[in-house]
């Protein structure tokens, strides 16, 4: 039986994007140039950081008005929503205790 796919996630969405998998031995490097020292020492690590405070992940459901609302507003202060939305519960729940 094959695995169910959500379309609502965006592993989902990628999944469904590239539908036709290649394996890494399929595909043909020849044309690509080998990296110069130069550009090795500009080349910087894409992703996480590794700062040993990682988050818990969870899923939570929000009423799409407020989600858009809170994107626009991480947007204007040029931070990414889920980060402002962890800042909002951070202070919510200090506030509260």
């Amino acid at each position: 039986m094959a695995k169910k796919q959500s379309g609502s996630s965006a592993r989902g969405a990628r999944i469904a994007k590239n539908a036709k998998h290649i394996s890494d031995r399929d595909i043909d490097y020849s044309d690509i140039p080998p990296s110069t020292d130069e550009e090795l020492k500009s080349a910087r690590r894409v992703g996480r950081p590794k700062t040993g405070n990682a988050k818990q992940l969870i899923a939570i459901r929000i009423d799409p008005k407020l989600l858009a609302n809170l994107r626009k507003l991480a947007s204007k202060q040029d931070k990414p929503y889920q980060t402002l939305i962890h800042e909002l519960l951070e202070k919510a729940a200090k506030k509260a205790a």
